[in-house]
């Protein structure tokens, strides 16, 4: 089993994300831990925040006070919600956070049923939990959670082989065509991208670029495929090497059949709903392109902008790290082209955006309770919390996780292997 986590400030997006799958019936919240239940049993992003808001506010010297948090069994593993929710428990218990808020929702949208937990690192007496040696001790459990419940082991060595294949080139350490090689034989397996300027920006954020290379041979026409090394300021590092080189996944006849295949598959792909609605939000929450970065970013969205010599903007990409999907701008919604955003960071005329939540049932007494009620309400549930911490496996960088993303990955390609 894998678990990951993002660190971040923005509460309500964490659940909007989570919230938005239960909506379109892609998943289900399992479980409420220190939150109070509805009359109904309904709940809404606004509702799920206002629950949250008592801890956020105890602690405004802390920055990133989310924790979002996801475990991730091998796709071979069969898992239950009842054991589903006791993994969650015992997890966040022994790390913890048992007498933290925290919501278990589980994630339907992808060939990996897992669940994600969007919790807080600020107690209700106004302290950050630390954390202090997460990453050990969330592998600890991890591994105590693959016998209890019978899962695949996820052991160091398939982990160092999986962030071997998906770490950026780096051309100071040399052997660049064995970097390149490690990245593009493998990327169309597990993302999907309909053009080559999506697979370009996707290509990006491993430090690689493609080119397009037509010439003649014996009187015909011929497209071939060049990749090149960058540098992190995007300048051309390394002498082109051939795709062919790389074999036949890396070449234009095999991306062309790719392209086709990502876009009958990103036409019913329940994730870009999802995706547009994180993206609007945080054009609606934030003020300049860092701010927005950052907010996607903590979700596990990169966005990759293409500016001409003069900086105007011509085109704008969203990597989706959890349905593994690269969308165009203007593909997602026409309302985020390029265009969109030149106007923005550029000319300064922000976007009017309405962003809409569905309310909760009038019903719902909380909903209305004064947040000075709620607090006491949470502190009279929250009477001691554990200094204990917890983990993290997501670089604050990108946000990417492909040694954990990608082992998942790897491992449903495996033949099945012997269980605990």
């Amino acid at each position: 089993m894998i678990a990951k986590i993002g660190k971040g400030s923005n509460m309500y997006g964490a659940i909007l994300y989570n919230q938005q799958k239960v909506e379109t019936e892609n998943g289900a919240v399992l479980l409420l831990n220190k939150i109070p239940d509805t009359v109904d049993g309904r709940y809404s992003t606004a509702y799920f925040n206002q629950c949250f808001e008592p801890y956020l506010s105890a602690n405004i010297k802390t920055e990133k006070t989310v924790r979002h948090i996801s475990l991730n069994p091998d796709p071979s593993d069969t898992v239950s919600d009842e054991q589903f929710t006791e993994m969650a428990q015992e997890y966040m218990e022994r790390m913890g956070y048992g007498n933290q808020p925290y919501i278990v929702f589980k994630h339907t949208d992808i060939d990996r049923t897992h669940i994600h937990i969007v919790s807080t690192c600020v107690g209700i007496d106004g302290k950050k939990i630390s954390d202090d040696y997460d990453h050990p001790r969330s592998m600890v459990i991890c591994r105590d959670l693959e016998q209890k419940y019978n899962l695949y082991v996820a052991t160091e060595q398939e982990q160092k082989k999986a962030n071997k294949v998906f770490k950026p080139v780096n051309y100071k350490n040399g052997d660049i065509k064995s970097q390149i090689a490690s990245i593009v034989r493998h990327l169309p397996n597990y993302y999907s991208f309909s053009t080559m300027g999506s697979y370009n920006a996707l290509l990006s954020l491993f430090n690689i670029t493609a080119e397009e290379v037509k010439g003649e041979r014996n009187g015909q026409t011929v497209n071939g495929l060049v990749y090149v090394a960058l540098d992190e300021n995007g300048n051309k590092v390394s002498n082109p090497f051939k795709a062919s080189l790389f074999g036949k996944e890396a070449g234009v006849a095999q991306l062309q059949k790719h392209f086709e295949q990502s876009k009958e598959k990103m036409k019913t792909n329940p994730a870009r709903s999802v995706l547009k609605n994180a993206v609007e939000l945080a054009i609606h929450t934030t003020n300049n392109e860092k701010e927005f970065r950052k907010q996607l970013t903590e979700q596990g969205i990169n966005i990759v902008v293409r500016r001409n010599n003069e900086g105007r903007i011509y085109g704008m990409t969203f990597i989706d790290h959890e349905s593994r999907s690269v969308w165009n701008g203007s593909a997602l919604d026409r309302n985020l082209s390029a265009n969109m955003f030149e106007d923005w960071w550029n000319n300064g005329n922000k976007p009017l955006l309405k962003i809409q939540d569905n309310p909760v049932s009038k019903t719902n007494e909380i909903d209305n309770l004064p947040t000075k009620d709620l607090f006491e309400f949470l502190s009279q549930e929250n009477s001691s919390n554990s200094a204990l911490g917890l983990f993290s496996l997501l670089p604050d960088a990108q946000g990417e996780d492909y040694e954990e993303e990608q082992f998942a990955n790897r491992m449903k390609k495996k033949k099945k292997g012997k269980r605990l």
